[in-house]
């Protein structure tokens, strides 16, 4: 009996997928449970698993077409993986019979040429005979001679096959290499350009004193990574929760536009920005306002882990009313971040230097760092942006604030 492969059942954000990688092809058997193929949507790579143990069938959508919501893939036979195990052993011994047919080779070689043979390491079993009868003549070893010559000049050739999917190119080369692009990054790409086009978007700056935080951190880290099972202290958790702070206080900041309305958020869902190595995806830590300095650690840890290994959810991409991005961890000094709608702000965090800073009268070395909050100026007004960067600043600055809720 067959059964239908189909693809996931989509959420309405999604209208459809590709088909990224069959990892089983037709006739190879399958078991319950087991991955047959990637389906790759805008947001994240879904895996479909086999229904029942059998034999994959027929392939209805090839790799690189569009599938919709509960759309059929392909089948699988039930049950064939039982016929398909005697003909996968029926091959291994014919090989091994194949030998055995030649192995008599007086019988199909002249003695020339089992005597070219011999001097070459020539198997005259391989060598296909032109004479009567199948025999082999001197001259198919001759020919068998010089295909052996030739075929260490062609491994090369295999060798660099790797090279041909991620080229390096050498000072003077004019190559050129086109790969069409992931559906994650094209999508990144057109949702980038609509909000640059249909957002009136602006960036305010402002720079935070990392000088408590480092210290709270290099303070009390160790025995936060042994009382939390594990889970490192890091500045992240400090800015998610300087960030909802400032929400609470600024809910323009946290709402969005819906055609003509403004839509308030009396929640905090934070997406915090996870470079991967199919792009950049926002992963979303939901009620943030309401988790702890360690459960903001974890949830963030767990999402870097999932994207590494291409197994974040459709739910943990989906949503969120505000986001932060960290350019720092790659050492940027500055950027302009741009919002991801329908959210209208992103926080911006950036590169700790240590900087002479005048204070008090006197220049102190202080380990500094650029802030940056872009934001939609139809629904946040400057005197409100400036003011929600100040607060976190004020927060970071100063963390009791953050317990004493001041």
């Amino acid at each position: 009996m067959a059964i239908e492969i189909k693809a996931p059942t989509f959420p309405e954000s999604v209208a459809d997928g590709t088909v990224a990688t069959w990892h089983k092809q037709p006739g190879d058997a399958v078991k319950r449970d087991e991955l047959i193929v990637d389906i790759e949507t805008d947001k994240v790579v879904l895996e479909v698993l086999a229904t029942a143990d059998g034999v994959l069938g027929a392939i209805v959508k090839n790799e690189g077409e569009t599938v919709l919501s509960d759309e059929v893939l392909g089948s699988i036979v039930e049950g064939g993986a039982a016929a398909a195990a005697p003909a996968a052993a029926a091959a291994p011994a014919a090989a091994a019979a194949a030998p055995a047919a030649g192995a008599d080779e007086d019988a199909i070689a002249a003695p020339a040429a089992r005597k070219l043979a011999e001097e070459n390491g020539i198997n005259l079993a391989s060598v296909k005979g032109t004479g009567k009868d199948g025999r082999v003549t001197k001259e198919d070893v001759v020919a068998a001679v010089e295909a052996k010559k030739a075929a260490p000049a062609a491994a090369p050739a295999k060798a660099a096959a790797p090279a041909a999917a991620a080229p390096v190119f050498a000072a003077g080369d004019r190559i050129e290499k086109r790969v069409p692009m992931t559906r994650v990054r094209a999508t990144v790409a057109k949702r980038l350009v609509e909000a640059q086009s249909n957002m009136a978007m602006l960036t305010t700056f402002n720079e935070v004193d990392m000088t408590e935080v480092m210290a709270l951190r290099s303070k009390y880290k160790d025995l936060f990574e042994k009382s939390h099972n594990g889970v490192r202290l890091g500045f992240m958790s400090f800015f998610v929760k300087a960030a909802t702070e400032a929400l609470k206080r600024f809910p323009a900041v946290n709402a969005s536009i819906d055609g003509g309305d403004i839509v308030y958020h009396g929640y905090a869902d934070v997406g915090v920005a996870v470079s991967s190595d199919r792009g950049l995806v926002v992963p979303v830590l939901r009620n943030a306002e309401l988790m702890s300095l360690a459960e903001i650690e974890g949830g963030i840890a767990t999402f870097g882990k999932k994207a590494r290994d291409g197994k974040l959810s459709m739910d943990e991409m989906t949503g969120g009313t505000f986001t932060i991005t960290n350019g720092g961890t790659f050492g940027s000094m500055m950027s302009t971040p741009i919002v991801n709608p329908p959210q209208a702000a992103i926080l911006g965090m950036h590169n700790i230097i240590q900087r002479p800073m005048a204070i008090n009268g006197q220049v102190v070395i202080r380990p500094m760092m650029y802030l940056a909050l872009s934001y939609d100026h139809r629904l946040i007004d400057g005197k409100e942006a400036v003011t929600f960067l100040v607060t976190i600043k004020n927060l970071l600055e100063d963390p009791a604030r953050l317990l004493l809720d001041i």
